[in-house]
């Protein structure tokens, strides 16, 4: 059991105006919570989301200007980061605008790199696609079939490796969802992927530290 006193749910303030329908998707769940950069907040809270939306150079200065990324690093209690969230979790990203490495919170192993475009293959990777190779153990996997269909908008991703509970293929494979400890992530968007996004964030509300 948890032994965290905080709220059931804080939801880090990682910048990006499509982060709101993040939040609707938890009040049809009905979980009540705002976007939050306190520190105390998010340390008590029960569980932790980080969303995440544009790039990850953007959104990590975000964090290490409101001083989070240490706390972060530490929290114990389940994180799941969604999007770009999820690829904050890895060492670093090839994603910026001066196209210079970037250095992510490091909790999970491995480097995230561009989408390789070709024929028939589209980068952004923007639309539906299906799960390939679940982790039945996985908590966050319980009632979600392998060739479910999740909706994805991203040119980067993180490679398959042992940290993989779900892939994806989009002209080579990667990460869908990656677990580590106690953090996780979906590089799909869960608010937008329909009763699988759904349950995602049902099992998520389900665990504790």
């Amino acid at each position: 059991m948890s032994t965290l006193h905080g709220q059931p749910l804080a939801v880090i303030d990682s910048g990006g105006a499509n982060i709101g329908s993040v939040l609707f998707a938890l009040k049809r769940l009905g979980i009540e919570t705002d976007l939050t950069s306190d520190p105390e907040v998010i340390q008590t809270a029960q569980r932790v989301l980080l969303p995440g939306v544009g790039a990850a150079d953007q959104a990590m200065r975000r964090l290490n200007d409101q001083a989070l990324v240490p706390l972060i690093r530490s929290l114990k209690q389940p994180v799941l980061g969604i999007c770009v969230g999820m690829q904050l979790l890895f060492d670093g990203s090839d994603e910026s605008a001066t196209n210079e490495p970037v250095d992510c919170l490091g909790v999970i192993p491995g480097r995230v790199t561009r989408l390789i475009p070709g024929e028939g293959v589209r980068v952004p990777h923007m639309g539906w696609n299906r799960l390939i190779d679940l982790d039945a153990r996985s908590p966050l996997l319980t009632g979600i079939q392998s060739d479910s269909h999740c909706f994805f908008v991203h040119s980067y991703a993180a490679p398959v490796s042992q940290h993989s509970i779900a892939s994806c293929q989009h002209g080579q494979p990667f990460s869908a969802m990656v677990s580590h400890g106690n953090f996780h992530g979906a590089q799909f968007h869960p608010e937008r992927s329909a009763v699988i996004g759904h349950r995602l964030l049902e099992n998520f509300m389900a665990m504790t530290a």
